[in-house]
């Protein structure tokens, strides 16, 4: 069994893919441009996600209203690194914090969440293992436009052809389609306020 808590993700010496699922009105534009531009807000938070089938459970494979492109959005690790180390948990936990007040001041402040939920099997099933989301508030949203995305790829092909195989019971054909995905290490500092597993 793999650690409760531990990032997966498909990286390479410079960059990381997260992914994100759209409407085409913003995906659209975002494909041209190669990063995200208007209708996408950047006063919102927007929450990115290195698990492939953690958002395909999400989006139900791309077919939730708003969610209808998939989207594999390749940043810089530095990026990346820079948002885990502002993140902050979504929930008190004992232990990370000293306290719940200490856990409520931090997160009031912080400019970036991050969360823990349960990690997907290919049929949509909860695992015992955790994935990791990380919330991007309105503060930190440009840099992650306009210094972090190395380039954006249109996965909604994709999407579909591994959907189509596990509906017509190709699970096999379906799962030589998925994203690789591997363990990503961070620092000791990282791994112990948000919680990962060694």
């Amino acid at each position: 069994m793999p650690p409760q808590r531990e990032i997966r993700a498909d990286f390479d010496r410079e960059t990381i893919v997260i992914y994100q699922a759209y409407s085409p009105q913003i995906a659209e534009p975002a494909l041209d441009a190669q990063r995200f531009v208007p209708p996408f807000s950047f006063q919102r938070m927007t929450w990115i996600k290195p698990s492939f089938l953690w958002l395909m459970h999400r989006s139900n494979w791309g077919q939730k209203s708003g969610q209808e492109r998939v989207l594999a959005v390749r940043i810089t690790r530095a990026g990346w690194e820079e948002a885990l180390a502002a993140g902050v948990l979504t929930s008190f936990v004992p232990g990370a914090f000293t306290s719940h007040a200490d856990w409520s001041e931090k997160f009031a402040n912080a400019r970036v969440h991050v969360q823990w939920d349960p990690e997907r099997s290919l049929r949509g099933a909860g695992l015992p293992c955790s994935s990791i989301q990380v919330g991007l508030s309105r503060h930190v949203i440009r840099a992650f436009v306009e210094d972090w995305i190395v380039g954006i790829e249109d996965y909604t092909p994709r999407v579909r052809k591994i959907y189509d195989f596990l509906q017509s019971g190709r699970a096999d054909r379906a799962k030589r389609l998925l994203p690789s995905e591997r363990v990503y290490s961070v620092s000791d500092e990282v791994r112990r306020r948000l919680l990962i597993d060694e």
